[in-house]
């Protein structure tokens, strides 16, 4: 098993490093998150000039057809310096379920992604069924030849600047996605920050009608397309979780060597040097495992879904691991907002908590 980078492989890698290196420090990030949108558009016009939000799609859609692997190639310099942008929720949870879909309009829908004027979010949480996304509230009625939309969805990522929703629902035979723009009447949007400063919200649906066209996908279909997605958005946050823990450690080390006590770097303290340790081994851990699911999951493997959730419940331990350390060793600075190192523990909180926590995905790995 070749486990190289290719030359494409490593060539986005530098290009995004670089991109995230000259244009994208822990001031400027701050700025965004306090602005109305909570991200860049001069950043997501850069992404698509650079072709990033094509990374995943297929050719015949305008993409450059490329995997699993190259997507965590990106998450993994994302996670480094922090990046806000909505990839996650237009590019990949939006991308993979337009994509494997039939839907009429989904070549120009991903057209428009891809050239950055267009932007989808996919509503599928809700606050009192936990982890079980298939069994919500959220319905759809016949109303003659149309659907009645009602219900609410919490935590949809990137809210405030979707131009169109994918709706996780229960229809008479299971559940359902749905397409619904943004400016349907009877939808109302309540938008928050959650704990890493990032926009979510919170949308309610009072007897909206569909037409048919509105249908993505039903039954079998739906949950296939939605479990697709939800699988590539783990590996995605979790390759996001990987660069977080680098660089996390790096400045860590980096700061104790620097920070003085008793005539000497901070760093000479063998009890220091065995938290640093950890917080090593813990980052080459996770990303051993990462790379192991990213591979089985471009391959198809049958044992693809369980190393996944093997991966989710690593990821939420060592994330815990390494940003609790890297607070503690930085002091009192590792909780001021004006360092990053507090915001990196915010951001493994999050994840921690996206698409099943680590306590949800244990139970998982032991029934399957």
């Amino acid at each position: 098993m070749n486990l190289n980078y290719s030359d494409e492989q490593n060539m986005l890698r530098e290009q995004v490093l670089k991109f995230c290196e000259t244009s994208y420090d822990f001031i400027d990030r701050e700025k965004i998150l306090v602005s109305e949108s909570g991200y860049s558009q001069e950043n997501w016009k850069q992404f698509a000039e650079l072709g990033w939000l094509a990374v995943p799609f297929e050719e015949e859609n305008g993409g450059f057809n490329f995997g699993p692997i190259e997507l965590t190639v990106l998450f993994e310099e994302f996670g480094k310096a922090l990046v806000v942008e909505p990839y996650l929720s237009s590019v990949v949870m939006s991308g993979t379920i337009l994509e494997g879909s039939t839907h009429p309009e989904k070549t120009s829908i991903i057209e428009k992604i891809i050239s950055g004027e267009h932007q989808v979010s996919v509503a599928y949480a809700e606050a009192n069924i936990g982890y079980n996304f298939l069994n919500c509230v959220t319905s759809i009625e016949k109303d003659g030849d149309n659907f009645l939309l009602n219900g609410s969805k919490t935590l949809v990522l990137n809210a405030n600047n979707a131009d169109q929703f994918i709706v996780l629902a229960t229809g008479e035979d299971g559940p359902v996605l749905l397409m619904l723009n943004a400016d349907a009447e009877g939808l109302s949007l309540q938008t928050f920050k959650t704990v890493d400063g990032q926009t979510c919200g919170d949308l309610v649906f009072e007897n909206i009608s569909l037409s048919q066209d509105a249908m993505i996908a039903s039954g079998d279909e739906a949950e296939t397309l939605f479990y697709k997605m939800v699988n590539l958005s783990i590996l995605c946050i979790s390759a996001e979780a990987v660069g977080a823990m680098t660089s996390s450690y790096q400045k860590t080390v980096q700061y104790t060597k620097e920070r003085e006590q008793f005539a000497q770097p901070i760093s000479n303290f063998q009890v220091l040097q065995h938290r640093m340790v950890d917080m090593f081994i813990e980052t080459e851990l996770t990303k051993s495992l990462l790379v192991k699911a990213t591979l089985q999951l471009d391959s198809n493997d049958k044992d693809a879904l369980r190393t996944i959730s093997a991966l989710k419940v690593q990821v939420g331990k060592a994330g815990r691991l390494v940003g609790q350390h890297a607070v503690q060793l930085h002091g009192g600075m590792g909780v001021s907002n004006e360092m990053s190192i507090g915001h990196y523990l915010k951001r493994f909180t999050v994840i921690d908590s996206m698409f099943g926590n680590t306590q949800h995905h244990i139970n998982k790995y032991s029934n399957s």
